[in-house]
């Protein structure tokens, strides 16, 4: 498949938008314990849409994970495993903080793990580095982390200003303390899901061959990597859950139509709006596999793009739902100046990969 990163970038922002979308269902779930829509969300991003869209659109899904190398399987679902955990406290990040300030925190060091950690390990960093497009897509990354930087500092100038009772009038339970603490933990331990990918390769070049077999492109090769990496985030975010279920006793909120105060639980929309809200998170990584196979040999850049648009979504939807009503000027050129930096780099590290691509015979 020829490169084409107007294509890639098109998808991560797609993947982006869904990102940072996807928690804004869960605002609709009524009378559950976060650790109850948590995990039947989850049941439907890391289980049920995986298999789902990789069965749909791969043929031969069985054989080509029968065919892959054990070590890419085991890796892959390690490190899912480990991005799970980033995950968990990534829902508990958006629980503390809100949609705008918890990804602006979290995803700026999820996004210098996962983005240049690969080629480091691999030992390509170096030889990206002296080629004049890896060099605009090196440059993006940091006009990236810097946009991250200027979009945290918006988000503790609004801590400073805002009263707890102001803070929390649109995030009911906001607490800045643990609320950092869980970003910081969780963007690094997210970026596990970019070694995923790195890990799986040789399942992703099994499965073009499947495809190629069948008369069809590449575009879907990273769907059997996700289904093993997914699968690795399902057991760390279920085991976590059920041992809040059982220590909370909130186990009876998947089945009982009451809440312990005798008021209605709208059971049917709580697992309709978890679903939603589960879908909604995968297609993320179903657009951004498709971006990354777009993106040639700078495919580990695709992290940075995911993670940009990211929070350029989920800073329009702070915006939206009025996270950051009640904050100054400055507050929001901070906002402005860290959306204009995220922009822009997304549109260098797009320039790096056309160049990158231009430049192979």
């Amino acid at each position: 498949m020829t490169p084409n990163p107007l294509l890639g970038l098109i998808f991560h922002w797609i993947g982006g938008l869904a990102s940072a979308s996807f928690y804004i269902p869960y605002r609709g779930v009524r009378k559950w314990a976060w650790e109850s829509y948590w995990i039947v969300g989850g049941f439907f991003s890391w289980i049920v849409a995986p298999w789902l869209f990789a069965w749909l659109l791969v043929p031969h899904l069985g054989a080509i994970l029968r065919e892959a190398p054990g070590g890419a399987v085991g890796w892959s679902f390690l490190f899912g495993t480990l991005w799970g955990v980033g995950g968990l406290t990534f829902g508990l990040t958006m629980r503390y903080l809100g949609i705008a300030l918890g990804m602006a925190i979290a995803l700026g060091f999820c996004a210098a793990f996962g983005t240049l950690m690969p080629p480091l390990v691999a030992g390509d960093l170096g030889r990206i580095a002296h080629t004049v497009s890896g060099q605009w897509i090196l440059s993006g990354v940091a006009v990236c982390l810097l946009g991250i930087g200027v979009s945290g500092c918006a988000g503790m100038s609004k801590e400073s200003e805002l009263s707890e009772e102001e803070k929390r009038r649109t995030i009911r339970e906001f607490h800045f303390a643990k609320g950092l603490g869980m970003a910081v933990f969780s963007g690094v331990m997210s970026a596990c899901m970019s070694y995923g990918f790195a890990s799986g390769k040789p399942i992703a070049e099994i499965a073009a061959k499947h495809l190629a077999e069948d008369g069809a492109g590449p575009l879907w090769r990273n769907l059997p990597v996700l289904v093993v990496v997914l699968l690795g985030g399902f057991a760390t975010n279920g085991v976590w859950c059920l041992v809040l279920n059982l220590r909370n006793r909130t186990w009876g909120d998947y089945i009982s139509r009451r809440d312990g105060h005798g008021h209605d639980v709208p059971l049917l929309a709580n697992y309709v709006f978890s679903a939603i809200a589960g879908v909604t998170w995968y297609l993320q990584f179903f657009f951004y596999s498709m971006g990354e196979t777009c993106m040639g040999a700078y495919g580990f850049s695709s992290w940075t793009l995911h993670m940009a648009s990211i929070i350029i979504f989920s800073t329009l939807w702070g915006i939206a739902l009025r996270e950051w009503k009640g904050t100054s000027f400055r507050t929001h050129l901070l906002i402005g100046l860290g959306l204009f930096a995220l922009v822009g780099s997304t549109v260098i590290v797009g320039y790096g990969n056309y160049l990158g691509a231009a430049a192979k015979p």
